[in-house]
């Protein structure tokens, strides 16, 4: 093996694991250090809610009616992707009754190509149904999932001059919580131990959005670089004119991750996104892994899929040195866990040969133990920051909960961490083999009878 590539291999996890821990601890001073949103009056903008809805039938007519509960004066369009179930039906009872719930009916051979080309339907809808001459820098979308229930304090906090306040912000994102974070039986038919791991999974389901995921989002705020999410979306609609006028649609149609390439692309036009913590959208966790790991590989295929967008990124005139930096560190995740994981492999091929053969086991060994102080270094930095998100998480979320109960969630978390190198090479594989498609998540209200769950080719 030549001198630089040993080197290079060498360098490589203590390269990674800095890059690791630098990241963290922005987005740890970031989710500590912020200060409170300062809300604003959500009566000088007209709110119109987009729900996407395939065989939504379990949660559709419950979200529809909370949003119009909590908020009256807004608009909800129900997005009908050609359910097979009675979702269509659901919606036009309701919108019988309520002229600002409307129904945007899809029907195959055009429906079913995707969240981004549903949303696209809606945005077309909209914009014949506004009057002619209305000020659209007034007028916000925002993107719930069927399942989502929206802080009822939401548009106050996203109305503020820190977010919609501001006319250069096109974009925010809010919060995600997981509402059955504190289910005890998330499966009533099954036993102590699959209940207690479904448990586990849920709560760092929670832990990941609640804390890691917005302090990563705080940090994007600051570096210039915040992203968008599926769930809890607020755009500004003369921000989505402008990328159609640039893109031909808002959201690009048949991808993996519409939410955070419309991000990117706001990013590209000029238009400025926020990241509010102080408000929140509810969803329902999955405790069961295939379904987490379905929905999560679709998530790492889609990051994949956003590295071809590197090149404008980085020749931006809009996104600044640490935005660009940040981006990339993005981008390079899925990548950097399957170069990790295919350099695992070889090493455990390497160990296995010596051990089969007898040669250097021993001395090996030996060499390992004389180091063992860095050996111990590097395993409390890689556990370490994982378990100190388990005190905040207690602190802001979950104050019944002990010290020690906290902390054990911790190491949970770091555990639950390893799924990323599971479903980057699952993403990987999948655009090797040129599968690009998707089906929705089942609810955990659907028997699993209720239709795919898998991603589709």
């Amino acid at each position: 093996m030549p001198t630089s590539l040993a080197v290079a291999l060498a360098l490589y996890p203590f390269v990674l694991l800095l890059g690791f821990l630098l990241y963290w601890a922005g987005a740890r001073r970031s989710y500590t250090r912020r200060s409170p949103v300062e809300p604003g009056d959500a009566s000088r903008f007209d709110w119109h809610f987009f729900v996407p809805c395939r065989d939504e039938e379990a949660v559709v007519g419950t979200t529809v009616t909370r949003l119009r509960t909590d908020f009256p004066a807004s608009h909800v369009w129900v997005i009908d992707d050609d359910s097979d179930d009675r979702t269509g039906a659901i919606v036009a009872e309701l919108a019988a009754d309520d002229a600002r719930v409307h129904l945007v009916a899809r029907r195959r051979p055009n429906a079913r190509t995707g969240k981004g080309a549903a949303l696209n339907t809606a945005y077309d809808r909209l914009g014949a149904f506004l009057p002619e001459g209305t000020d659209r820098t007034r007028v916000v979308v925002c993107v719930v999932d069927a399942d989502g229930r929206l802080d009822p304090r939401a548009l106050e906090r996203v109305s503020g001059p820190g977010a919609f306040g501001d006319p250069d912000v096109g974009g925010v994102q809010i919060g995600v919580r997981m509402r059955n974070a504190d289910d005890r039986r998330p499966f009533p038919e099954r036993g102590r131990t699959v209940n207690a791991l479904a448990r586990t999974l849920v709560r760092m389901q929670d832990m990941e959005f609640a804390v890691s995921n917005a302090g990563m989002q705080l940090l994007r705020n600051r570096t210039g670089s915040t992203g968008l999410g599926g769930n809890g979306q607020f755009t500004r609609l003369a921000a989505l004119d402008r990328i159609a006028a640039a893109e031909r649609r808002p959201w690009l149609e048949g991808a993996l991750l519409e939410d955070y390439e419309l991000g990117l692309h706001m990013l590209l036009a000029g238009h400025r996104i926020t990241h509010v913590a102080d408000t929140w959208v509810s969803q329902e966790a999955l405790p069961g892994a295939r379904r987490l790991l379905t929905q999560r590989t679709r998530w790492a295929q889609g990051n994949l899929q956003c590295v071809r967008y590197a090149p404008r990124i980085v020749s931006s005139r809009h996104i600044g040195g640490r935005g660009v930096l940040e981006t990339l560190y993005t981008f390079l995740q899925p990548l950097a866990h399957l170069l990790t994981l295919a350099l695992t492999v070889v090493l455990l091929g390497v160990l296995a040969v010596t051990a089969a053969t007898g040669q250097g086991t021993t001395d090996g060994l030996g060499r390992l133990l004389e180091h063992w102080p860095l050996v111990l270094a590097l395993a409390a930095a890689s556990v370490l920051p994982f378990v100190l998100w388990g005190p905040l998480y207690r602190r802001d979320h979950a104050p019944d909960a002990s010290l020690v109960t906290s902390l054990l969630w911790g190491v949970a978390l770091w555990l639950y961490a390893y799924h990323l190198f599971v479903v980057s090479a699952r993403a990987f594989a999948r655009m090797l083999r040129g599968r690009n498609g998707w089906a929705k998540t089942r609810r955990n209200a659907e028997p699993p009878t209720a239709g795919p769950v898998a991603l589709e080719s």
